[in-house]
């Protein structure tokens, strides 16, 4: 039987056994990602007014790197988290985040608008960052829109439903509002993953389904395929990265 969202315990989620697994070191993959969504969101506001009011990171989970990358660029930042132990650790970390988050804010610190916030940028971090409890899928239902955002490993990795990981990423364009910049990553064929013993459902998709998934909503996108077998941890092919405009 496929696993659905609403069939999944989020609240069974341990997010610092995840961060170990995950985040304790900086991969290759996850730093090629961001230099990626970086040069995106700097070559968009250089040639905008260099700021907007509101910025989301949707399925946040325990990963700050995609709010890092939010930073420069918008007064207030969303995090949107269905599972309440993410939500917790979200809120911990939103007063002084833990020091395996830096090294990542070294890769992005390579553009000179995230030089720019200094050297340590959790006051910052702290006075934009508002979490949420709430769903992905909920997002098309409210009349609040965004001017920018990031959605990292959510839609292929909260179910096995192939229409229900189109609904996802569908929400999350929702959510944005006209011309706003974006960047989704996906992981690319996922088999589902265990964290701290409890196995977590995903979708195998690739970049047509990416593409297939974003018709509609952006026609200036760019996807990318990343990861060699040497760079990629277990579970997955590679990695998908699709950044662009919101249409009109």
């Amino acid at each position: 039987m496929t696993s659905l969202n609403g069939d999944v315990a989020w609240d069974d989620f341990n997010p610092r056994e995840y961060v170990r697994r995950n985040y304790l070191f900086r991969h290759p993959d996850d730093e090629e990602i961001l230099s990626l969504v970086r040069d995106h969101f700097s070559d968009h506001f250089r040639k905008s007014s260099g700021r907007v009011g509101s910025g989301i990171d949707v399925g946040a989970g325990p990963n700050l790197y995609p709010a890092l990358a939010l930073l420069p660029w918008c007064d207030r930042i969303t995090l949107l988290e269905r599972s309440l132990p993410n939500v917790r650790y979200l809120r911990e970390q939103r007063d002084s985040y833990g020091d395996i988050w830096d090294k990542f804010w070294d890769v992005l610190c390579k553009e000179e608008a995230y030089r720019a916030l200094g050297a340590d940028p959790r006051v910052r971090f702290r006075e934009a960052v508002d979490v949420r409890k709430g769903d992905i899928f909920d997002l098309g239902r409210r009349a609040e829109r965004w001017d920018l955002g990031t959605m990292f490993f959510v839609a292929e990795s909260i179910t096995e439903s192939l229409d229900q990981f189109r609904l996802g990423v569908a929400a999350f364009m929702t959510a944005l509002k006209p011309g706003a910049p974006f960047a989704a990553a996906f992981m690319e064929n996922s088999k589902g993953y265990y964290v701290d013993g409890r196995q977590f459902p995903a979708t195998g998709i690739g970049k047509e389904d990416v593409r297939s998934a974003l018709k509609g909503y952006s026609d200036d996108v760019c996807i990318r395929r990343l990861g060699t077998p040497d760079d990629l941890r277990e579970g997955y092919t590679g990695m998908i990265v699709a950044y662009g405009r919101r249409d009109g």
